[in-house]
């Protein structure tokens, strides 16, 4: 999608948001207005579910978002009566549109000191368990993610089945490009196999400020360019066109960076003409075949 249509999507929902709720801003002693403000907005509603006003930024980041507004809906319902389990229910499943019918059909009261533990152990978990993911999707796309080497092109310095933290804000985190997805996933659930992410809407590519650039030898994860293929290990029955941020993950060793000159003669790396000194975990693996006039069998070898 681009920045256009981008920018009409969010003028839309801020319409719509200001329509379903512009008479519970009233109700709470706010001017009607408010509720139409873009940004702003959600400051003062954060005010009036007497929820800390940071909780907006959180809205703005990818599949976090997709709980926060889930976590908003049922607060705002709550804090104006509306905390019966049905309640929450139809406003998680109809996408907050329930808060619209609330508005327009309901004589409610504004709870503006209400108590903000959850009514019951079920709602206590599930909170607690939201805020959880959230948290560690968090973590898991701008900081750290964990990875398990799945081949042996790396042997000697990775091991297949070796798992690995790498770090995502050393060379500048990539914000999600994917918005609806599940989070701490990649590109299939696990146990059902099935895709985890839809790919519309789609953001623009974007990386926050590295901390140092990508230097030769270094081993760098990256996403497959060419992956067509619904997940890595699955055959290609058909072609998968997938985001770039869903494409298979690859852990490689960087030889070469840009505006390098890269040559490989008899399995020997040069770059820039001169030989690439590897680590010493990291020489170059050898193919042979060997050609017998006798028959071998396995006692032999």
């Amino acid at each position: 999608m681009s920045i256009q249509g981008w920018l009409l999507f969010i003028l839309i929902v801020q319409v719509i948001h200001g329509l379903g709720t512009w008479k519970l801003y009233v109700k709470a002693g706010r001017k009607a207005w408010e509720a139409f403000t873009p940004i702003y907005n959600g400051i003062v509603l954060m005010k009036i579910i007497n929820r800390p006003p940071w909780w907006v930024l959180l809205l703005f980041i990818p599949v976090i978002n997709l709980f926060m507004f889930s976590i908003i809906w049922i607060e705002t319902l709550r804090t104006f009566g509306k905390k019966t389990t049905q309640d929450m229910l139809l406003g998680f499943a109809t996408l907050g549109f329930y808060i619209m019918f609330v508005n327009y059909t309901q004589e409610v009261t504004y709870f503006a000191n209400r108590d903000l533990k959850a009514p019951n152990k079920t709602m206590d978990t599930l909170g607690s368990l939201a805020f959880a993911i959230i948290v560690a999707t968090f973590v898991h796309t701008y900081f750290i993610q964990p990875y398990v080497i799945p081949t042996s092109s790396l042997e000697k310095s990775l091991l297949v089945g070796d798992f690995l933290f790498v770090s995502k804000f050393t060379y500048g985190a990539r914000t999600p490009m994917t918005t609806l997805a599940a989070p701490m996933v990649h590109d299939t659930l696990p146990l059902i196999k099935v895709k985890s992410y839809n790919t519309f809407p789609q953001l623009p590519y974007f990386r926050l400020p590295k901390l140092q650039e990508i230097e030769r030898n270094d081993i760098v994860v990256f996403n497959w360019p060419t992956d067509t293929l619904y997940h890595m290990y699955k055959t290609a029955d058909k072609r998968y066109d997938k985001p770039i941020d869903k494409k298979t993950n690859y852990v490689k060793r960087c030889v070469a960076i840009p505006g390098d000159s890269l040559e490989i003669k008899d399995g020997i790396i040069y770059i820039n003409g001169k030989e690439s000194i590897l680590p010493d975990r990291a020489k170059p693996q050898y193919n042979f075949k060997v050609y017998s006039k006798m028959v071998l069998n396995h006692q032999f070898f």
